[in-house]
């Protein structure tokens, strides 16, 4: 390959989102990859936390939990205790005294919810384009977040089977 073609290949970071291509006429040329940013001097050369990369490593762990979370209170609930027909205000009553199965639920609900929540935070990122536009459904969603999770834990701990 002569270096006049690989030097009209090189693509500045803007093209890449036009969706236009690099103008060769392939149209496997739309999907360009940006090479990395760099930094500038405004750029800070140490920031306190790595808080992305904390959140793919809480995205990995919290799913392997989950997993093992989920799958065991499907075969406990519809396998060991007798299926779905028995499961009821009582069966949660009797279930919900004991504080094994209480930090179980908590841990399912806290992960649950903060592995959506994570999730969402990235698809926010990628698709909300005005940096307004993010900050609101954030705000939404953190809101949102913070509001089920403090319900599911306060019925989990203040559930009252005398009711």
């Amino acid at each position: 390959m002569s270096t006049e073609i690989s030097d009209a290949l090189v693509v500045p970071s803007k093209q890449a989102h036009t969706g236009k291509g690099l103008g060769t006429g392939n149209p496997a040329d739309a999907f360009v990859i940006e090479p990395p940013r760099k930094r500038t001097a405004k750029t800070p050369r140490r920031t306190r936390t790595n808080f992305e990369m904390l959140a793919w490593l809480f995205m990995r762990l919290s799913g392997v939990v989950l997993t093992a979370l989920i799958l065991g209170h499907l075969i406990i609930m519809l396998v060991l205790d007798g299926g779905v027909s028995k499961i009821g205000f009582a069966f949660v009553a009797g279930r919900w005294a004991s504080p094994f199965w209480q930090g179980w639920d908590l841990l399912m609900l806290w992960l649950a919810m903060l592995h959506g929540a994570n999730g969402m935070r990235q698809v926010i990122n990628d698709y909300a384009e005005k940096d307004s536009t993010r900050l609101w459904l954030k705000g939404l969603m953190g809101t949102a977040t913070v509001f089920t999770v403090l319900l599911g834990t306060l019925v989990i701990f203040t559930f009252d089977p005398n009711i």
